[in-house]
């Protein structure tokens, strides 16, 4: 399958051509800047060592695309999704858990609003 043209990076005055938004470098700039600005400390806290067990072991036992799979698809998970966020009382466990492709986890993030600003407590039936 023919890939698609590698692009500008999105870092201003960055010459570089990437398959994502950043090139590598300002990708781990872009990163860095988020963890220490937009992040507060009680997400810190949350996504922290404990989360990252967890989300190894869940991504380990869920390999591929929850989302995908519902719709015939078999594309390797590379994210792990809070069904309901640690921000409206959900947990780490397993049941609220999803394992999801970058493009699945955009799209439901960007829906939900979660990143960028909050609208609404999002639904258990994702």
């Amino acid at each position: 399958m023919p890939r698609k043209p590698k692009k500008p990076c999105a870092y201003p005055g960055c010459p570089k051509l990437t398959d994502k938004r950043y090139c590598e470098e300002h990708e781990k700039l872009m990163n860095r800047q988020y963890e220490k600005y937009e992040r507060s400390k009680e997400e810190k806290k949350r996504y922290g060592y404990r989360w990252q067990k967890i989300r190894n072991a869940y991504i380990h036992s869920h390999p591929l695309c929850e989302q995908c799979l519902k719709e015939g698809r078999m594309t390797p998970a590379e994210e792990v999704h809070h069904i309901l966020p640690l921000s409206y009382g959900g947990t780490h466990d397993f049941s609220n858990l999803m394992s999801l492709c970058k493009s699945c986890h955009s799209r439901i993030t960007a829906e939900m609003g979660d990143r960028w600003h909050r609208k609404r407590p999002p639904s258990r039936e994702q």
